[in-house]
């Protein structure tokens, strides 16, 4: 059974830090303008440069884990960068070994698990990168523009915690 007393697995600043503490509503929504507008931007990048949309969708949950808690480890943007184009290239690996299909998904899924936790860059979002690209359905490769799309979201990293201080520092 769980405590009352909840801690995030890995926080970047201490060994043991409770869950981030509820801000304000206001607050609250001017966190969340960022990634909105983040991926609102990178929505229509990619709709103007290409047409397989659900390639991008994790990048959404990526940027919804980066405003719950900008300072977790997960969250950063090494862990972003190298978790999100790993199982991409894992997952497109294994489309191209495989085909898209089950087999390709099961094993860019394991495979993904497997080397984020061996590189120490776990985010859980990967995880469905690896399937999108597993079980793309065409031709086209998108290896490139989703990697343009993952540094939008990794700035977000960094405006987030500007957001952040902002916060901290004029309240």
């Amino acid at each position: 059974m769980m405590s009352q007393n909840h801690f995030n697995p890995k926080p970047i600043n201490s060994v043991y830090r409770s869950l981030r503490q509820r801000l304000s509503l206001k607050e609250e929504l001017l966190l969340a303008i960022a990634p909105t507008l983040t991926i609102a931007i990178v929505m229509t990048f990619v709709e103007t440069l290409s047409r397989q949309r659900l390639l991008f969708a994790s990048l959404d949950a990526s940027a919804f884990l980066i405003y719950l808690d900008p300072h977790h480890s997960s969250n950063t943007s090494r862990t972003l960068i190298l978790s999100q184009l790993m199982a991409a290239a894992i997952g497109w690996l294994a489309n191209f070994t495989f085909g898209a299909g089950y087999v390709a998904g099961i094993t860019s899924m394991v495979a993904t698990i497997v080397f984020t936790i061996a590189l120490d860059v776990v985010h859980p979002p990967a995880v469905s990168t690896s399937l999108s690209f597993a079980l793309q359905v065409g031709s086209q490769n998108n290896l490139l523009l989703f990697s343009l799309a993952v540094g939008a979201i990794a700035l977000l990293v960094g405006l987030e915690r500007f957001v952040l201080w902002i916060l901290d520092h004029f309240n």
